[in-house]
C-alpha cells in the first residue's frame, strides 16, 4: 500500500528548537510526494528562502535525521540517499528502471524480524525492507 504525503508547507508549524533554515528543509521533506534527494530539497527550499545554502540544506538533513524527524533512505549504489518524513517503521520499493520509490506495509515483518535475528545471531533492533524492481509503468509493453 503506498502512501502520499498529506501536510501542505503552509499548514506547517515549527517544530520547537528548529532554526526557520531546518524548519523549512523540514517542511520540504514533508510536504513532497516524493521521498526528495537533498538536491530535490535544496531546489524546493531555494523557492521559498533563496539565500539558503546546499551546505545548509545538507546540514539541516543531518541535524533533522539525528533528532528523529526525517528517515534517510540509503541509496545502494543507485544514486543518492533519499529522505522520508515517515519515521515509523516502514518498507520501500524502489523501482530499477525510473528510481520511483514508495513506501509500503508488510505483515509479517516482526516474524521476519525475529528470524534474521536468529540466522545472524545479532541481537534485532529494527528491520528496513527495500523491494527492488520494476514498477508498473515501467513493466508496461513500450
Amino acid at each position: 500500500m503506498a502512501t502520499t504525503k498529506k501536510s501542505k508547507r503552509n499548514d506547517q508549524r515549527r517544530e520547537p528548537g528548529l532554526t526557520r533554515q531546518r524548519s523549512l528543509v523540514l517542511d520540504v521533506v514533508r510536504t513532497e510526494d516524493v521521498h526528495p534527494t537533498a538536491a530535490e530539497v535544496f531546489h524546493e527550499a531555494r523557492k521559498t528562502m533563496p539565500g539558503i545554502s546546499f551546505a545548509t540544506v545538507y546540514n539541516s538533513l543531518r541535524y533533522l535525521k539525528e533528532a528523529g524527524l526525517v528517515r534517510e533512505i540509503a541509496s545502494f549504489g543507485r544514486g543518492a540517499s533519499r529522505y522520508d518524513s515517515e519515521t515509523y517503521r516502514h518498507d520501500h520499493a524502489i523501482c530499477s528502471a525510473c528510481g520511483q520509490l514508495v513506501d509500503f506495509d508488510l505483515p509479517g515483518t516482526v516474524a521476519l524480524l525475529r528470524s534474521a535475528a536468529r540466522a545472524s545471531r545479532f541481537q534485532a533492533e529494527s528491520v528496513h525492507l527495500t523491494l527492488v524492481g520494476l514498477c508498473p509503468k515501467c513493466r508496461e509493453p513500450k
